[in-house]
């Protein structure tokens, strides 16, 4: 690649992005692509301490607006202390979520100002946006029944949360889904991974014109 392409993964608690990443990236390396892997919030030391603050189970009483504030914070960190120089040095960068989430969660999930969400998604990385987002889909009872059987995943304050929440959050992304159909492709994360895996790597390897 003569200049980086950013992707990002996206979905409702449970949808299995971190599983379908693991899969895919021997299959990448094995085609020479240097990647990049990071996650929001986190990614970064400044980063993961603001991860602690905003999953910290203990956080019950944390108002929306702090919480969204926090995410765009932890969102800037990593931009420029990571995720921009891999892309200038022409890496294949994937982050699990990235400006999506905010308007699915803060946004449909807590009732937040869409306007206000997308200005400060803007303000923090400068207008950059995904060249690609894999938006993986799941029933939200799904995905969380997945969660409850994984007894080796740390329960965090999203976790708690009650269905309705969630509901809202899959809304919001099939919402963006509609609007922005060109940069997010939908994946049927319902799917056995193997199959999860090969439609992401079929469209992955598309829009970056690399041979199957």
């Amino acid at each position: 690649m003569s200049k980086g392409f950013l992707v990002s993964l996206e979905g409702p608690e449970g949808a299995g992005k971190t599983s379908v990443l693991e899969a895919l990236l021997p299959i990448l390396e094995e085609k020479g692509v240097e990647v990049l892997t990071t996650r929001e919030p986190g990614g970064v030391l400044i980063g993961e301490k603001i991860r602690e603050v905003i999953l910290d189970p203990s956080h019950t009483q944390m108002d929306p607006k702090t919480e969204l504030l926090l995410y765009i914070a932890s969102r800037r960190q990593h931009l420029v202390e990571k995720v921009l120089p891999a892309l200038e040095a022409g890496k294949l960068v994937i982050m699990d979520r990235f400006i999506d989430s905010s308007v699915a969660y803060q946004g449909f999930g807590r009732g937040l100002d869409i306007e206000a969400i997308d200005w400060l998604n803007h303000f923090a990385t400068d207008g950059l946006k995904p060249d690609l987002t894999l938006y993986f889909d799941i029933e939200v009872e799904e995905g969380l029944a997945r969660i409850a059987a994984n007894s080796d995943r740390e329960v965090n304050r999203l976790d708690l949360e009650g269905l309705d929440l969630h509901k809202k959050v899959r809304q919001g992304y099939l919402s963006l889904l509609d609007k922005e159909g060109s940069r997010i492709v939908k994946i049927d994360a319902s799917l056995p991974l193997e199959q999860v895996v090969e439609a992401t790597k079929t469209v992955l390897f598309e829009r970056m014109g690399l041979a199957k």
